[in-house]
């Protein structure tokens, strides 16, 4: 798995995601893989949890680029922008652990946006 293969593997992740493409998910991700969507998130155990969370049909722009390859992980950054009336943006690193057939085992994202703090609430 080198830099060209984990973003072969991000642009397909974009279009089934762009597409709403459920059957896709059987194709990046491995029966039991996990599925982080924060740094304290439980996560998403398998592809039928990751298929379920895959829908929702806002518009979005997406761009990506490889941080770090040192197989079986890779760390992506990722920019998102969801449209329409309630537009978003994130920056995320994504750490993606691979198994051996390309397809993720692993997965979690570290999100991020504007007015995020960089600290948590001060202890009283």
């Amino acid at each position: 798995m080198d830099a060209t293969d984990v973003m072969t593997w991000v642009r397909e992740y974009e279009r089934a995601w762009r597409d709403q493409d459920v059957a896709a998910v059987d194709r990046l991700f491995t029966p039991d893989a996990l599925y982080l969507r924060g740094a304290y998130d439980e996560g998403l155990r398998g592809r039928d949890a990751i298929a379920e969370f895959w829908l929702d049909p806002t518009p979005f722009t997406m761009t990506a680029e490889p941080v770090a390859v040192d197989p079986p992980t890779a760390v992506v950054r990722a920019e998102v922008h969801y449209l329409g009336d309630e537009a978003q943006e994130f920056r995320d690193l994504w750490v993606i652990r691979f198994a051996a057939d390309g397809r993720a085992e692993h997965f979690e994202e570290w999100a991020h946006w504007p007015g995020l703090e960089y600290a948590g609430p001060a202890a009283d």
